[in-house]
């Protein structure tokens, strides 16, 4: 395992002590794509951490060469700004050609179905495909219709592996360990791809978690397959060491089943009274875009004592870049 370097004293305001980083190989995957964290198996998820770890530490011209003459297609049919970005500057660090497709002015737009569209970008013969979309699945029907590798950027309600796996590398180099955490994660659960891939890699790396969520807005599936649910935000959270807040995707809801702005950053809002009933060195997550002043006080967000969500936004480059060399099947 890499020497992980705790850098939550440096959130304390302290100088982090200076770690030897070791270098360590590309991650090696037993499938062609990434498609979702549910079924991965444990040292892969581990070998990506490992390497995104690694990347974190280096300047970002060391790598400038592992995917040259790699092409990466960025194909989004949701925007995201801050996830796009995150994969195009990973692929241009590691080297590779990138060309980022409008949707909006696409032939989708015109009719023109997902094998279409697939059948098409084959033709072009891309090395990779970054893809976001609005429905669950659509990665993976696309996985099927193309030679080039797929990595999913976000589909629908599924999964949105990468950002579980930069949240997971932000946990370990903050706390230096996943595994005996306890974690909430707070919000809309039964809208979040977010959710869904960190329920499925923490709880696979021994974390405690647990959602925390109306009762509209958080399916019983979950408590069936053994993750607690907290419908009290206070008690929710209490002596957890991670909370990590959601925002509400009023887009993807069909009728009433989050109440008022106002009562719900109330009832579920995380600000420094609700913060106090989790441990005492608690730290905040979320993976954007945020919602202030609905799911998250802007004090919150801002305290460079607890929030790690700048974190996130920095460590996104690195483990992107270690998910498009593993589907390259690159090593240096």
């Amino acid at each position: 395992m890499i020497k992980i370097a705790c850098i939550q004293s440096n959130l304390m305001g302290k100088e982090p002590q200076n770690e030897k980083i070791i270098p360590m190989p590309a991650a090696t995957l037993s499938k062609k794509h990434i498609l979702g964290i549910e079924g991965m198996p444990i040292p892969e998820i581990n070998a990506l951490l490992d390497r995104a770890n690694y990347f974190a530490e280096q300047s970002k011209e060391t790598f400038s060469t592992i995917l040259a003459n790699k092409t990466v297609l960025n194909i989004f049919f949701e925007n995201s700004t801050r996830t796009k970005v995150s994969f195009e500057l990973a692929a241009k660090r590691l080297g590779a050609s990138v060309l980022n497709i409008s949707v909006s002015g696409s032939s989708v737009k015109k009719g023109e179905t997902l094998i279409d569209t697939a059948t098409t970008l084959n033709a072009m013969q891309p090395d990779i495909l970054v893809v976001r979309h609005h429905s669950s699945g659509a990665p993976l029907l696309l996985s099927q219709h193309v030679d080039a590798a797929v990595i999913n950027a976000g589909d629908g309600r599924h999964e949105h592996p990468t950002q579980a796996l930069l949240d997971a590398l932000t946990i370990k180099r903050s706390l230096g360990r996943i595994s005996g955490l306890k974690i909430a994660i707070c919000g809309d659960i039964n809208n979040s791809r977010v959710a869904r891939s960190n329920m499925y890699l923490l709880s696979a790396l021994g974390a405690d978690v647990r959602f925390v969520s109306p009762s509209t807005l958080v399916s019983p599936f979950f408590s069936d397959i053994g993750i607690p649910i907290y419908t009290d935000m206070e008690q929710g959270i209490s002596e957890c060491e991670i909370v990590m807040m959601l925002r509400l995707q009023t887009e993807r809801m069909e009728g009433r089943e989050a109440p008022s702005k106002h009562e719900y950053f109330n009832l579920f809002g995380l600000d420094h009274h609700k913060l106090q009933k989790a441990a005492p060195n608690a730290l905040i997550m979320h993976p954007g875009p945020m919602n202030r002043g609905v799911e998250i006080d802007s004090k919150i967000a801002d305290d460079n004592n607890k929030s790690l969500i700048r974190m996130q936004v920095e460590l996104g480059v690195a483990t992107r870049m270690a998910c498009l060399e593993a589907v390259a099947g690159e090593t240096l």
